[in-house]
């Protein structure tokens, strides 16, 4: 109730292009909740989003790694895993699964932003002696989709971001036999400073949804 009361903030998040796409859900229902809070959603590199944490750029954070830092707090809201989509024309599409030693010929569409889990691919590439052309790179995960569904190459990218190409059939998931890549997506706040009214209660919107997930989990499986 004390949000109501005064709940004309501002709430800053910090996000990149595929975890702000994981906060659509959530500011939805929190906009519902506290129509009169400013929400403004900053794109920002995942590598620079703790260090603006800490000097108060952002209140709240959301990238896919743990920071590891006892000045924040990260907890886990959804878990991903990259995705190996090939448009439906490709010689693959049709496959359920393949193994990486069949991807040597294949030209890759990349981000230009390093991330971690490009390093995972990476080593299981090396580790399997097979080159990984990463011949094109871009800077959007739409222009890589629209590139891979123009099968001009195939690509890695977060299951959530072609959730919605996969199911209208634009674009093919195959599944790799050596390689599964979990990805988790945290919520990042500063440990020690206190959070405003409108970051607190978005936190518990989250939190909220998550149990509400679970259960529907539970339910599901019982």
């Amino acid at each position: 109730t004390e949000m109501r009361d005064n709940s004309a903030g501002v709430l800053i998040v910090g996000a990149n292009e595929s975890t702000s796409l994981y906060l659509l859900q959530h500011i939805v229902r929190y906009r519902r909740l506290y129509p009169k809070v400013k929400v403004r959603v900053r794109r920002s590199l995942s590598s620079k989003i703790p260090s603006q944490l800490i000097d108060g750029e952002l209140e709240l954070g959301v990238i896919s790694f743990d920071p590891q830092d006892d000045r924040l707090q990260a907890q886990v809201i959804f878990t991903d895993h990259l995705a190996f989509v090939v448009s439906p024309e490709h010689r693959l599409a049709e496959r359920g699964s393949v193994s990486i030693t069949e991807l040597g010929m294949e030209t890759f569409i990349a981000h230009n932003v390093l991330s971690p889990y490009r390093e995972v691919v990476l080593r299981e590439f090396q580790r399997h002696r097979v080159p990984l052309n990463m011949d094109v790179e871009m800077p959007t995960v739409e222009t890589i989709r629209q590139l891979v569904q123009r099968n001009e190459g195939v690509a890695f990218l977060p299951k959530m971001c072609v959730d919605a190409e996969i199911e209208r059939g634009q674009l093919r998931e195959v599944r790799l036999e050596e390689l599964t890549v979990a990805r988790k997506v945290h919520l990042v706040y500063p440990a020690r400073r206190a959070l405003s009214h409108a970051a607190r209660a978005f936190l518990e919107v989250v939190k909220g949804h998550e149990n509400l997930r679970e259960d529907e989990g539970d339910a599901a499986t019982s």
